[in-house]
């Protein structure tokens, strides 16, 4: 029985909530449940508890079966596009990272919201987009029409998203705008005009309880989307809250500048930061909990703009660090290739990569799993990245003239077994990283360098004689992040020949017989793309790379030489995983330098 043959057989009552009957009947029509389901759902409903939830939500507390699908539940994700099939409505998954919060919480009144039970999601010059979870109550319609001089467009989305954010939306509005009121009363301005005659005023206080609601929303929301930095940056009248998820910024707010800068002061507070010191960088941590009692840490980094002070907040979750390497990404010949490498009592491993390419995760993982009772683990890092209880670490202060350079030396004094050096910059540090390999230390850092043999030109570069080189480095890995596809909705594909060879040549690489690539759904919000890992190109510096080190190295030839020897170039790293379906060509592509022989 269609759609349309089934509302024919029975109509809906018009301005009426959603009754359970009308709908179980609909499930029952297209078999979506049995007799069974139906009578359990329509006998169990008897608590006022049950009762007082929404007819979806009541259902996908059931967990039912889907009967059409096979190990398919009806969530109320399911139960939602079913609705808005039998009432001819859109579906509407509300994302609050592609929703204008400010604007859309102007459409009307927070109790018109809750009266009528619908959202604002959406909006144009002629057009108004109203979500709601009772499509078939249009009483408050043709009142709104009249108001906004707008169209009303009706979808329908899942009511406990639709309570959820409604909520917060309105809860986020109300404290960004009480927080600039108030500001304005303080400074005794009642109108736009008084305040465009007195020029700048004054900003919300940062411990004014508007303020920390605005931040606690940020941070927890944060949390919730997986977002690995937070962006609040300054602009002439706004400022923008963007946050950056699965290596891809969204913008999530757009505040007053008065607010804007209250909450930086917040977070300079929180973080331990000079609050009245705006003209120079900063940096500072916070340590805080996620939604699910999780204890995080967020660095934070301060930058003076043209329009005020630009705060970025990265996040570090710890259940990263305990990660094994496998989930990191480390696979097959590059995870034994690795072990082998961190296994030596002394010598040099160099990580390269550009930022943002998971050095850091990759360097923390390995120091955790060396650092056991026995071993001492030191850091010098600028700075910190992240407090581990298992490793000492120090920072780079440049203001007291404590740079790389001296803290190894001072590190040196510590008796320690392992050091990691954050990033080895200029001569002096190369120099002292060196010291401590030959003394018998382990030693971890990182370069800047497009692949893993680059790191040893770049060496030569910063003036390392060829003979220290080959007396101290012991293994280069060069590393990139990628996204990875949804298993949602990841489709299976063949290859192409071409693309195949776009990413393999000059290798001859079996073409796969199938592979992956994106489709896009609610979960990954229409990317395709949900969660990252790494790709590595693992490069132990053996006698025979060793002998091509030397003032006159020929790049081209240790390339060469590094891949005879079973080296993966990152890119045929990435094929693997395309291969594997993890991800697809273009992300390949995107991410990884051209292949250089």
């Amino acid at each position: 029985m269609t759609v349309v043959e089934r509302q024919h057989k029975k109509t809906p009552k018009k301005n009426a909530l959603l009754e359970i009957g009308d709908f179980l009947d609909g499930l029952l029509d297209d078999n979506r449940i049995n007799q069974d389901d139906y009578d359990r759902a329509m006998s169990g409903r008897r608590s006022a508890e049950d009762r007082a939830k929404h007819v979806l939500h009541y259902l996908a507390d059931l967990d039912l079966d889907d009967r059409l699908i096979d190990g398919h539940k009806l969530d109320i994700e399911t139960l939602t596009l079913v609705l808005s099939e039998q009432c001819g409505q859109e579906y509407y998954r509300i994302d609050p990272l592609k929703i204008d919060v400010a604007e859309i919480t102007k459409v009307m009144s927070y109790a018109f919201t809750k009266r009528h039970h619908i959202l604002a999601v959406e909006g144009t010059l002629d057009t108004v987009t109203i979500a709601s979870a009772e499509p078939y109550i249009d009483s408050w319609e043709s009142d709104l029409e009249h108001v906004l001089q707008k169209k009303i467009v009706r979808v329908v989305s899942n009511p406990r998203d639709l309570k959820r954010l409604t909520t917060e939306f309105y809860s986020l509005s109300s404290s960004v705008s009480q927080a600039t009121d108030e500001s304005l009363q303080r400074k005794g301005i009642g109108n736009l005009e008084q305040m465009l005659e007195l020029g700048s005023i004054k900003a919300p206080e940062a411990n004014d309880q508007h303020i920390v609601k605005v931040v606690d929303w940020i941070l927890q929301y944060a949390f919730e989307q997986r977002a690995s930095d937070i962006h609040i940056e300054p602009r002439r009248e706004k400022g923008n809250i963007r946050f950056r998820i699965d290596g891809v910024l969204y913008t999530v707010y757009a505040l007053p500048m008065q607010a804007l800068s209250a909450v930086t002061s917040r977070l300079k507070i929180l973080g331990r930061m000079n609050v009245a010191e705006k003209r120079k960088p900063q940096d500072g941590r916070i340590k805080t909990k996620s939604p699910n009692g999780n204890e995080v840490e967020l660095r934070l980094s301060t930058l003076p703009t043209a329009f005020g002070e630009k705060l970025v907040m990265r996040i570090f979750d710890p259940d990263v660090l305990l990660k094994p390497f496998e989930e990191l990404g480390l696979i097959n010949q590059d995870l034994m290739r690795w072990k082998k490498i961190i296994q030596n009592n002394y010598g040099i491993v160099i990580i390269t990569g550009p930022t943002g390419s998971g050095k850091t995760t990759t360097l923390y993982s390995t120091l955790r799993s060396l650092a056991t009772e026995e071993v001492n683990v030191c850091t010098i890092e600028d700075p910190v990245e992240m407090v581990v209880d298992s490793f000492n670490q120090m920072q780079v202060q440049e203001n007291i003239d404590l740079n790389f350079a001296d803290g190894v030396k001072a590190l040196l004094r510590q008796d320690p077994d392992i050091i990691m050096i954050g990033e080895v910059r200029d001569l002096p540090t190369a120099e002292m990283a060196i010291q401590a390999a030959l003394t018998g230390h382990l030693v971890f850092t990182t370069l800047h360098t497009n692949d893993a043999p680059s790191a040893i030109t770049r060496l030569l570069e910063l003036g390392v004689p060829p003979y220290l080189i080959k007396a101290t480095v012991i293994g280069i890995v060069a590393q990139r992040l990628i996204r990875v596809l949804c298993p949602s909705c990841k489709k299976s594909i063949k290859i192409s020949k071409e693309a195949w060879e776009a990413v393999t040549l000059p290798w001859k690489v079996k073409l796969p017989t199938k592979a992956a690539d994106t489709n896009g759904c609610l979960e990954c919000r229409e990317t395709g793309f949900k969660g990252r890992e790494g790709i590595y190109e693992v490069m132990p510096f053996t006698e025979s790379l060793q002998k091509l080190a030397d003032s006159k190295t020929d790049l081209p030839a240790m390339r060469k030489q590094a891949y005879k020897e079973g080296m993966l170039s990152l890119r045929l790293s990435g094929a693997q995983r395309v291969a594997a379906g993890v991800t697809n060509i273009n992300e390949i592509m995107r991410v990884t330098p051209a292949n250089i022989v």
